[in-house]
């Protein structure tokens, strides 16, 4: 098992555009990924579990992985949280 503590950076905090593509990497993987904030529990691959943490900004997310490929999972959920995601905004 895996576990690293990745802080929610986005203005708008973990809200459903950043909660799809946490889903879309989770999907990915074999690997059981967990999502920890505040004594609740996420299912990663849940876009509903994920927005429900209501994780806002400056949020610090306990990530939990266990499976045959875990560090590749958190290699990529630890990228996904420190994207620049509001780069991709039109106006």
């Amino acid at each position: 098992m895996k576990t690293t503590k990745l802080s929610v950076h986005w203005m708008e905090g973990l809200h459903l555009r950043h909660a799809a593509r946490v889903v879309q990497c989770a999907q990915r993987f074999t690997s059981r990924i967990s999502l920890r904030l505040r004594g609740q529990v996420a299912d990663a691959r849940s876009i509903f579990h994920v927005v429900m943490l209501c994780a806002l900004m400056g949020s610090v997310i306990e990530v939990e992985v266990s499976g045959d490929d875990e560090q590749g999972a958190v290699d990529a959920i630890t990228q996904v949280f420190n994207e620049d995601g509001d780069a991709d905004i039109q106006s």
